[in-house]
């Protein structure tokens, strides 16, 4: 390996290591729920207005942050996004009052969302070729699965250590500030000697962002990250689902959630990258063909009987569904090179991408909880499940005409010409 190949992926792990701990302040929920009620005097309301807060404020700042990794180096803005969530941090782990943790959480989504994503998106496409793209990003999802779980478990182990009390709250959160301020350090120095390309050695202003508005192709890998996001919404209910349709045990419940959540993701982003760029040759290709996939696993799924007894088929099922979706949320970002976005203006194509393919998270559980409350046990899981399979019908028909988009284009290559 070329010493500058070394440098590259020395770049790219600090990059790994940034987006598998910004979040975790924001989402701090994920392994201090009960203590964040017990410690911080929060009540269930008050923890989801908080989380609402931060997701308002992220989807409204999206594009802003598009224009500003366009606007300024991403080897500025990264290191800021990262030094600012873990500052907010420190003043986190002195438990303010809730007024103050509304300003806290909308100030975490404006570094981690505005700041930080969209400019990590850019450098991360910058640093791979347009044949490296499936790869660049799905090691990209398959690392911050490593480091989500690896950082998650070492902030819980601080709390234990301390007595899981008050005291290990407050060190878990400055465990979490200290890695995002260390890795922001790291991120300043590391990707100072970045590559840059000609085309952005020139700050792009406003023009840029209206550039990135028309063209077609921005909007069609938005709609296929959209569809992609509102499947990937559903696996959240495959834990109730075990528990109530096989009477998962407890023990297994953490187990099911813990690989569902962790595991896959880091299976699932690198073989989907693999097999973007080295099978199919294409992202947009796969992502088509493994939109279909999903609708014979959902039909799997709905067709083994329900009870103890098939407790490992009912796991193995809907594991195996999300494994796909993981697969694919590793490579959904790739097909912005295949559509001929610029990459002087992906960042500005990146903000309009996440404004509009993250914004299932606003309303996607609701539809699916709402279905379930309303049609308890069975009945509601069948009718979430088959929702599930239209949606992967409709994000067929999607990437479809996004993989025939790039197919049009005088650049496509034979190989990603194959249908």
């Amino acid at each position: 390996m070329t010493a500058q190949a070394k440098a590259k992926w020395l770049r790219f792990l600090v990059l790994v290591l940034g987006g598998g701990t910004i979040y975790k302040l924001a989402n701090l929920k994920d392994a201090f729920y009960i203590p964040m009620q017990e410690h911080m005097g929060l009540t269930h309301t008050e923890i989801g207005t908080l989380l609402s807060a931060n997701a308002i404020i992220a989807t409204a700042l999206f594009v802003l942050g598009g224009f500003l990794a366009d606007r300024f180096e991403t080897r500025k803005l990264i290191p800021i996004g990262l030094i600012g969530a873990g500052s907010l941090g420190l003043y986190l782990a002195s438990f303010p009052g809730y007024s103050h943790l509304l300003i806290v959480f909308s100030l975490l989504a404006v570094c981690a969302d505005c700041i930080f994503w969209p400019s990590l998106l850019k450098a991360i496409r910058n640093l791979g070729d347009d044949n490296e793209q499936g790869r660049m990003f799905g090691f990209l999802e398959g690392g911050r699965g490593v480091v989500d779980t690896l950082v998650a478990f070492s902030a819980l182990g601080v709390f234990v250590a301390l007595g899981s009390g008050a005291d290990g709250l407050k060190a878990a959160i400055l465990f979490y500030s200290g890695i995002d301020i260390g890795v922001g350090l790291l991120t300043w120095f590391l990707l100072r000697d970045a590559r840059q390309t000609s085309g952005n050695r020139e700050p792009i202003g406003l023009a840029g962002l209206l550039e990135a508005v028309r063209m077609p192709g921005i909007w069609l890998v938005s709609l296929n990250v959209f569809m992609v996001y509102i499947v990937y919404c559903g696996l959240t209910y495959f834990i109730p689902y075990l528990k109530d349709m096989y009477q998962l045990p407890v023990a297994l419940v953490g187990a099911y959630g813990i690989i569902n959540q962790y595991f896959l993701k880091v299976l699932g982003g690198p073989a989907g990258g693999f097999i973007a760029d080295k099978g199919m040759k294409s992202p947009s290709r796969y992502l088509k063909w493994a939109f279909l996939a999903l609708i014979p696993l959902m039909a799997v799924i709905l067709g083994i009987p329900h009870g103890e007894s098939f407790i490992y088929a009912g796991m193995a099922a809907t594991l195996s569904f999300a494994l796909v979706v993981f697969t694919m949320r590793g490579v959904f970002w790739a097909p912005m090179s295949e559509v001929g976005i610029p990459s002087r203006i992906s960042g500005s194509a990146f903000g309009i991408g996440c404004l509009i393919g993250y914004a299932p998270g606003m309303f996607a559980y609701v539809i699916y909880g709402s279905l379930l409350d309303h049609y308890p046990g069975e009945q509601g899981y069948t009718y979430v499940f088959s929702l599930m399979s239209i949606l992967a019908v409709v994000g067929f028909a999607v990437s479809s005409l996004l993989h025939r988009s790039v197919n049009k284009r005088p650049a496509a290559s034979t190989d990603q010409a194959l249908a």
